[in-house]
């Protein structure tokens, strides 16, 4: 027995160093800070605050502050002269929208196998390329395509050309990050995670499922490890008993980032066509974890994917994708801001270096944000010219959050092209298979997803 044991009266604290920065909300007060200000918040006055207290050493003395400013930025009153309007529930946010365009005609049945076979493809291809870089800076992701005569960059980085000169002087690990000609599958990636997640949502509850049937088939399908920021935030609230969609914000400081962005592409999927069907799926889905930017991110991308099945022009697509977003939002905002500079003749380099002028790719909340990305996405599919290996190029040769542009940029163009259309090179590199954390599905053949996904279109 110890010689020393722990009183019944001790006071029992956590291993703050053993928390993980994504579960715990004290050591991200500078993200919070900075997600607030971009809210609108009227919280400018408490910078020095906030700066001070993310720098008091992680204990409880922190954690209590922490749970004070928590209350201060969801107490604070929107600043005078705030220009967006961005609402969270699915009726203000239709009230919100900007009409555009007519419907679409769906495509036949061989077509629309060919569209929804290119979609899972196009998604897990464009996430392959840009996995290998995760996290590395466009400088050296840059020198290193460069160096292996791949810029601009249209393939993969096979790790058998990454020599001791092709990695000199690079910071960044690509020797142990690139995969070899022969791997001959797409490993597990949250990316594509969500594809077969959403499969397995529809499979059990439906196409009226709820954002609580949402919640509960990540509790059931997935461990912890395998969300990540925003996600694992509300995977914690979850299991602590906050549900959609308070989920979304309780000391969420990554409410507006990428993830619910990745997410939504199987509810394009199905509703082929059906842009405004597709949004909604996609808002059930991110509520939970997300709230404004980081809930249209979703819709944007699904409904896009949807129109993808019937119009064949990128402009179009993109368009019909705002049109399920409100036209007050920052979002709605980035994207015309895009499509202008495309539309006057400002150049693809001159366009990209834009995006990292305003967006510094070193701050995390920059770099994950779903409004940075979004812009990266929209800037390669038009500038990519409906060329699959350029367009995923550009959106993973930019940088930010790479395998996510990749993957997204990757689904989009698949479904407007067809499997038929893409590059054997990205295609068979995969093998037919695919490589999950979803419980049921640790490696299932691609085409056989793809088929399955017909099952839970609307007929």
């Amino acid at each position: 027995m110890s010689s020393n044991p722990t009183k019944i009266t001790d006071e029992i604290l956590p291993f703050y160093e053993k928390q993980h920065t994504w579960e715990c909300y004290a050591k991200e007060l500078d993200v919070e800070f900075k997600q607030s200000l971009e809210e609108g918040k009227d919280i400018e006055r408490y910078k020095e605050l906030f700066d001070t207290v993310s720098r008091i050493p992680n204990n409880k003395f922190k954690d209590k502050i922490a749970d004070v400013l928590y209350s201060l930025v969801t107490e604070a009153p929107i600043k005078e002269g705030f220009p967006y309007q961005e609402p969270n529930d699915l009726f203000s946010i239709k009230q919100a929208r900007k009409a555009y365009a007519v419907s679409l005609e769906i495509p036949d049945k061989e077509t629309l196998e060919d569209k929804v076979l290119g979609g899972w493809y196009g998604r897990i291809c464009g996430c392959l390329l840009g996995k290998p870089v995760e996290g590395i800076m466009s400088d050296e992701l840059q020198e290193i395509l460069k160096r292996t005569g791949n810029y601009p960059m249209i393939r993969y980085i096979d790790k058998e050309e990454i020599t001791e000169e092709v990695a000199k002087g690079i910071s960044y690990p690509i020797a142990g990050c690139a995969y070899p000609r022969d791997f001959g599958r797409m490993p597990p990636d949250d990316d594509t995670n969500y594809m077969i997640l959403g499969l397995r949502i529809l499979k059990w509850y439906g196409r009226d499922f709820t954002s609580e049937n949402v919640a509960s088939a990540w509790l059931n399908t997935q461990i912890k490890n395998a969300y990540c920021t925003a996600e694992r935030v509300a995977y914690r609230n979850f299991v602590n008993g906050y549900f959609p969609p308070v989920s979304a914000e309780y000391k969420n400081p990554y409410r507006e980032w990428i993830g619910a962005q990745i997410r939504g592409d199987f509810f394009g999927y199905i509703n082929p066509c059906d842009p405004e069907t597709a949004a909604e799926m996609a808002h059930r889905d991110a509520c939970i974890s997300h709230i404004k930017n980081g809930i249209y991110g979703e819709m944007w991308i699904s409904a896009m994917i949807a129109a993808a099945y019937g119009s064949i022009d990128v402009e179009d697509v993109i368009r019909r994708g705002m049109a399920e977003i409100p036209s007050g939002s920052r979002l709605y905002e980035a994207l015309v801001n895009i499509l202008a500079k495309y539309k006057s003749g400002v150049s693809a380099e001159d366009c990209f270096d834009d995006i990292h002028h305003r967006w510094d790719e070193r701050n995390g909340h920059d770099w994950t944000h779903t409004v940075s990305n979004a812009e990266i996405v929209a800037a390669s599919l038009l500038y990519g010219e409906k060329n699959y290996a350029s367009s995923v190029g550009l959106a993973v040769q930019t940088g930010f959050d790479t395998d996510c542009n990749g993957a997204t940029v990757g689904s989009i163009l698949g479904v407007l092209l067809g499997y038929n259309a893409l590059p054997a090179s990205f295609t068979n590199r995969v093998c037919d298979t695919l490589e999950s954390n979803i419980m049921g599905y640790n490696s299932v053949s691609i085409k056989d997803m793809a088929m399955k996904t017909l099952a839970f279109m609307k007929r």
